[in-house]
């Protein structure tokens, strides 16, 4: 079926002529020669979208880092050496099993207490404290990309 949105991407993408027209190797703040404004804003914009995340991971993983970062200002450390309750925790050997714990404590009451979406910060958070400890302990895993 052919209509606007799909004249438009042939114009604007790879299989387009007019995308091999362009010179690869100017600024890419510069305009590719012969094309308008519009299309010039819409190309912009296209390629923009193409690595957004389809369900807005990217404003999440923003969100969760704001949020660790906050934790580091609320955190009750041990005199003024500022060692944190997890530090003497994994000092212990206890690291991993207490962010599991955690993660299971604020799984379990998920929503029961009126604060779902820090909940799932806290569950996220120690996930990712979780992910430190297991890197420390063990071999890291990689992934193909």
């Amino acid at each position: 079926m052919t209509n606007a949105w799909s004249l438009l991407y042939d114009v604007m993408t790879e299989h387009s002529e007019y995308y091999y027209d362009t010179d690869r190797n100017r600024d890419p703040g510069m305009k590719p020669w012969g094309h308008s404004d519009l299309e010039y804003q819409i190309n912009l914009n296209m390629n923009k979208d193409s690595n957004r995340y389809k369900y807005d991971e990217d404003a999440i993983l923003k969100e969760l880092n704001d949020y660790i970062t906050g934790t580091y200002n609320q955190h009750y450390s041990a005199g003024d050496d500022k060692i944190q309750t997890l530090d003497l925790i994994e000092a212990c050997g206890d690291g991993e099993a207490f962010c599991r714990s955690n993660i299971l404590k604020y799984a379990s009451r998920y929503d029961k207490k009126g604060t779902a979406r820090r909940d799932i910060m806290k569950i996220l958070h120690y996930a990712v404290l979780l992910m430190h400890f297991n890197d420390k302990n063990a071999k890291r895993e990689t992934y193909p990309q």
